[in-house]
């Protein structure tokens, strides 16, 4: 049984601040091993639900946070920039399912450390016209390969949106949002142990099934309108309204590809004081 994790940052145990998941930053420094901690713990159940080769996409940011040197020696770490399927790349190498650990709430949802790629320049996302965080476009994606989501961890508010998505899943939640900057947290040892039983149980679902394609159209609101002009100018996005724009794609792999260059035009029209 072949398993991907895709590994974000803002989910995981303890993190409720920017600067907890910048690169570069003390906060980092401080959660790089933590973040390791929970990818480790979910290595742990994983295997012992019967997974026999796991590979972890690094899915956050630069995605050079973990900690290779402490990665449990039973996983394969993919790690650095500019993947294909950025956040999912390996969701086509024939994997029998994928965990999202470490994953959060959607741009215009509640949730501790909320967006949608793009930190703070995005305020919503729709996929086939319902609001879409980072993980039910990714789970979308992985249906499109007939790769099951086994499990979800992340903060409360996460887990509740994950049930919408893929109500079979495992959900974590390994902390309470009070506020976008705040949390009621686990210890990361209560956190890990609760990881580990849920990742041995989602194995009961690993199997990869039919797959399911189809096009599908996704939607991008921006909180300021040049934003929305910067992007327009991509070939087949168009500008539905000021703060808005909207593209169809023929599958899921296309259209992440397509919002992929969204996002980044976005971030390269964004000014540092002006947005």
């Amino acid at each position: 049984m072949r398993i991907l994790i895709s590994a974000d940052m803002e989910g995981v145990t303890g993190v409720t601040w920017g600067a907890d998941v910048k690169p570069g930053t003390p906060g980092w420094e401080r959660f790089r091993p933590v973040f390791t901690g929970d990818v480790n713990a979910c290595i742990s159940g994983l295997v012992a639900g019967g997974a026999t080769d796991i590979l972890v996409n690094e899915a956050h940011s630069s995605q050079r946070n973990l900690l290779i040197e402490e990665l449990d020696v039973r996983a394969r770490m993919l790690t650095g920039r500019h993947k294909p399927l950025s956040m999912m790349q390996g969701i086509d190498s024939g994997v029998d399912g994928v965990v999202f650990l470490g994953y959060h709430a959607a741009a215009g949802q509640q949730g501790v450390l909320a967006h949608t790629y793009l930190e703070n320049s995005i305020t919503g996302v729709w996929l086939d016209g319902v609001l879409a965080s980072e993980g039910r476009l990714n789970a979308a994606l992985a249906a499109e390969h007939g790769v099951p989501v086994l499990m979800i961890t992340g903060d409360d508010r996460c887990c509740e949106d994950a049930a919408a998505y893929v109500p079979e899943a495992e959900r974590v939640a390994v902390k309470e949002c009070v506020s976008r900057y705040a949390a009621i947290c686990l210890p990361p040892t209560r956190s890990w142990e609760l990881i580990i039983s849920a990742a041995q149980r989602s194995m009961n679902r690993a199997g990869r099934g039919d797959p399911v394609p189809g096009p599908h159209r996704i939607e991008v609101e921006f909180d300021a309108a040049h934003l929305a002009m910067a992007a327009a100018v991509i070939p087949t996005v168009e500008q539905v309204d000021v703060l808005r724009v909207g593209f169809d794609a023929p599958d899921m792999t296309e259209a992440m590809k397509c919002f992929k260059i969204v996002t980044a035009i976005a971030a390269g029209a964004t000014e540092p004081e002006w947005g």
